[in-house]
């Protein structure tokens, strides 16, 4: 449960690399600390009717390079550096130990050297623990992918290039493809047209993935602009959510995935290595795909109301709170009536992809990725510990107050805060036990 206030500088009110590590507070202390109590898993927080002290970190942990650390005294740059080490230690093993990964994942992982990259891929098995496996997976996997655009999205245009190249030493196969060419364009609406087909088969849907990927998270340069590195990015997020769709008719595409797609990518697209940078988009096709199996069934609508569905889910995370702070929860369902739908809707479904900065949200996946209790538990322990940092303006609010106040999450609430105290709620009360 809920403990004395916490007085560690954990607030990051400026995003920056500093996230990145969540620093042990159970071994050392810090300014400001020394009151704080502490939970069975050591881990400090406040108690119900407390008013939350937040602390202006004493500098930030910039790691984009090896062993950069400004503003952190020695100690705590000799730690980011161990830390960094001994990451890369543990994924140089010719087995990997995912026990540890975890645990290393949980309190952060650095951006540079590809290493968030490869943790990422590992946690959602989409490398096994064994690097023996690993070219045989990765080659097996973007085959697969190369295949599949083939069959379900590449335009005439791309087909009849390819069919050139191979077909190059063949002149009249390659001069009868010439002349459908000339006869068939993408103007054409015969029926028999393979653009006409093409165009019937992607429609709309193909042009709701190009405006949600050009209004993906406004923190990314990443698709913006008109460069041929943005226009590259674009392209690749567009085929692989047309891609998915495509796949998974039943569901098809909602918007909103690409938010979830957007870190994957740009993870990916961070790593030093040739062979992986070259498949950033099947890499992430197929992670995404992973990711999504946890949680696609908050993107059907027909499931709504099964066990499985987001009121289903959205009703767990006021149980939790319930469980943890039953006079908030009664404010905010009886006193303010603010439904969750109001605003969890959009932090589970789009696994808060919207509520923070882009460096934070890369922190709190990690913690999401490597949870032992699954991606959804994490989720919704953050999601309650969401509630619980701002339950002194969310008690003294009305309906209007607070639905604004959960709509605009404020920034000056640290990440690290929010996944410490994440720690310590539970379907009981009780603390998530982590062997830290």
């Amino acid at each position: 449960m809920f403990k004395d206030k916490l007085t560690d500088d954990l607030s990051d009110r400026k995003p920056n690399l500093g996230t990145l590590f969540a620093r042990d507070l159970t071994e050392k202390s810090v300014a400001g600390g020394g009151e704080s109590g502490s939970s069975p898993n050591g881990v400090a927080v406040h108690r119900p009717g407390e008013e939350l002290e937040l602390i202006e970190p004493n500098g930030s942990l910039d790691l984009g390079e090896k062993g950069s650390c400004g503003g952190y005294d020695s100690a705590e740059r000799i730690a980011a550096a161990e830390k960094w080490s001994d990451l890369e230690h543990e994924l140089s093993q010719e087995e990997i130990n995912l026990e540890k990964l975890r645990r290393f994942a949980f309190t952060g992982l650095p951006n540079g050297g590809g290493i968030r990259a490869t943790a990422w891929k590992l946690l959602l098995d989409y490398l096994p623990p064994s690097q023996d496996l690993w070219d045989k997976e990765l080659s097996g996997n973007r085959e697969k992918y190369a295949k599949l655009k083939e069959e379900l999205l590449l335009t005439p245009s791309e087909l009849w290039r390819e069919k050139d190249e191979a077909l190059n030493d063949e002149a009249d196969v390659a001069g009868q493809l010439q002349r459908h060419r000339i006869e068939d364009h993408p103007l054409n609406d015969v029926k028999a047209s393979v653009w006409h087909q093409y165009f019937q088969k992607h429609g709309e849907i193909a042009e709701q993935i190009d405006r949600d990927v050009d209004r993906t998270h406004p923190d990314l340069n990443f698709f913006s602009g008109d460069s041929s590195f943005s226009r590259k990015n674009r392209g690749a997020m567009r085929d692989i959510l047309l891609l998915f769709a495509k796949v998974n008719p039943a569901i098809g595409y909602v918007q909103g995935m690409n938010e979830v797609l957007a870190p994957i990518f740009h993870v990916f697209s961070t790593t030093y290595d040739e062979q992986d940078l070259a498949n950033v988009e099947a890499d992430s096709f197929y992670c995404f795909v992973r990711l999504m199996s946890d949680s696609i069934d908050h993107f059907c609508k027909h499931m709504d109301n099964s066990p499985v569905g987001i009121l289903s889910t959205l009703s767990r995370l006021m149980e939790l709170l319930k469980a943890n702070d039953e006079e908030l929860w009664c404010h905010l369902v009886y006193t303010s009536k603010v439904n969750p739908q109001f605003y969890a809707f959009r932090w589970i479904t789009l696994l808060l992809t919207q509520e923070f900065k882009f460096q934070s949200i890369l922190r709190i996946w990690d913690s999401l990725l490597s949870s032992p209790f699954g991606i959804q538990d994490m989720l919704l322990r953050i999601c309650c510990a969401m509630l619980v940092s701002l339950r002194s303006k969310l008690l003294g609010g009305d309906f209007a107050a607070n639905l604004k106040l959960l709509q605009h999450f404020p920034d000056e609430i640290g990440i690290e805060y929010l996944l410490r105290v994440s720690r310590d709620i539970g379907p009981d009360g009780s603390a998530l036990h982590f062997d830290m």
